[in-house]
């Protein structure tokens, strides 16, 4: 999947550009510069394409002096990492020095480019988009991503120029086989699983947090299992360490995400279950990747008879209504239960990659169907005459019926259940599409 930065400098309306791409107010908007600390990342859709989002802001508060250098910081990682670049300035000022700067930089870059003039909320203002095209970046899209004006064009813009493959993307060796991915925040014991997994100490492990800067792959063929394990950074909130590294880390676990078929989510047993770690976990869901949650330093918890059950509950609550994701309790540094989270892991790929015939199908769900038909809608009856799954490397199936524009969404969460009642689909997501017959 291909990856796209957005770029700029303060207060030119970045934030609020990324939650109309990503479909939610993800980002926090404000008219003071340098709001945006925080790294969000989604993903956005349009016409059938699908692409990551990273929205670059970061810029510290009272660091006027060094604004020009973190700003450069960014815009060269953004550069290096992303398949495209989405460079948004502002009508009302024009082209500013600082606007000049990050388009000298990326004029010299060999990635695509995108030039977005945002704050165009009247047709007055769209006669000062022609000034941008001194940047030397090729067209520039007058936008305003308050109202969504102009964003339609914008999109199509960015699918015609985004590569069908990330340029810089190559076959690794081993890349037929399962790719595990262990996520997680920084300082939840992610190299030390992969270290004890291995048998080895492969990735340094130190008490700071955000040791780990890059993404590591390793070959793992062992006790009957055999993948490619990848050792992440953390995804953090708030970046506590210089500022550059913090953001070359993210896009890299990002892109682990997305290449991955399922990701270990390790959870500190101290803290639960976070506000970020629920974002890892809706970014792996996105992803429509497999999941394993790994409760770990589970040994420094104080417990009782019903301590696991109570935590497990709590977790599955936090999760709903992904209420199949296998949960692990583990303590990695007295390894204890680590096998267990292989095992887990393999389960869930093979869930993953699980191919139903479509007779199968058919003999499971025509009769939950007929028991329970969908609610006719408007007076038109819903008649579902057959289900296949559809040839995707995620589990995705098609139900065939007269008028799929009237099932409406509860239905098919009840098409979903009763899949997993049917087959063992647990720790994946699935995918439900009405198709004309």
């Amino acid at each position: 999947m291909s990856l796209v930065a957005i770029v700029g400098r303060p207060n030119v309306g970045k934030s609020t550009l990324f939650n109309r791409l990503v479909g939610m107010r993800q980002a926090i908007v404000d008219e003071t510069a340098g709001v945006t600390r925080d790294r969000h990342y989604g993903q956005c859709e349009w016409c059938g394409n699908e692409f990551s989002v990273v929205d670059t802001g970061g810029f510290t508060v009272n660091s006027d002096d060094i604004f020009e250098e973190e700003i450069r910081k960014q815009v060269i990682i953004a550069i290096e990492e992303s398949d495209l670049i989405l460079f948004v300035v502002e009508v009302a000022t024009g082209i500013t020095d600082f606007d000049a700067e990050i388009a000298d930089i990326l004029r010299k870059s060999k990635k695509p480019v995108v030039l977005a003039v945002n704050k165009v909320d009247t047709s007055e203002k769209q006669f000062g988009v022609y000034e941008f095209h001194g940047l030397g970046l090729g067209e520039p899209w007058g936008i305003s991503s308050a109202n969504g004006s102009g964003t339609g064009d914008l999109l199509d813009e960015i699918i015609k120029k985004l590569p069908a493959l990330p340029k810089n993307a190559e076959v690794e060796q081993g890349s037929e086989l399962p790719r595990f991915a262990i996520v997680g925040k920084p300082n939840v014991g992610k190299s030390s699983l992969t270290n004890a997994l291995l048998g080895e100490e492969r990735n340094i492990v130190t008490p700071v947090a955000g040791t780990t800067r890059d993404s590591i792959s390793s070959y793992y063929n062992k006790f009957g299992h055999e993948f490619m394990l990848i050792d992440t950074a953390g995804l953090r909130k708030k970046a506590k360490v210089t500022e550059d590294l913090e953001f070359y880390s993210v896009m890299r676990s990002i892109r682990a995400i997305e290449n991955s078929d399922v990701c270990i989510l390790m959870v500190d047993a101290s803290t639960g279950i976070e506000a970020q770690d629920m974002s890892i976990f809706n970014l792996i869901i996105r992803n429509k990747k497999g999941c394993v949650i790994v409760v770990n330093k589970w040994d420094t918890i104080e417990k009782s008879n019903n301590t696991m059950k109570e935590y497990t509950l709590s977790i599955a609550r936090k999760l709903a209504p992904f209420n199949d994701i296998p949960i692990v309790f583990t303590s990695v540094i007295n390894k204890q239960r680590i096998l267990d989270v292989l095992n887990a892991a393999t389960a869930v790929y093979d869930n993953y990659s699980k191919k139903i015939s479509t007779s199968a199908l058919n003999d499971a769900m025509l009769p939950e169907i007929e028991n329970y038909p969908p609610p006719a809608w408007k007076g038109k009856y819903i008649k579902i005459k057959y289900i296949t799954q559809l040839p995707t490397k995620t589990p995705s199936f098609a139900f065939f019926c007269n008028l799929p524009q009237y099932v409406r969404d509860p239905y098919k969460r009840f098409l979903e259940n009763k899949l997993r009642e049917h087959f063992d689909f647990k720790g994946c997501t699935i995918q439900i599409y009405l198709r004309q017959k």
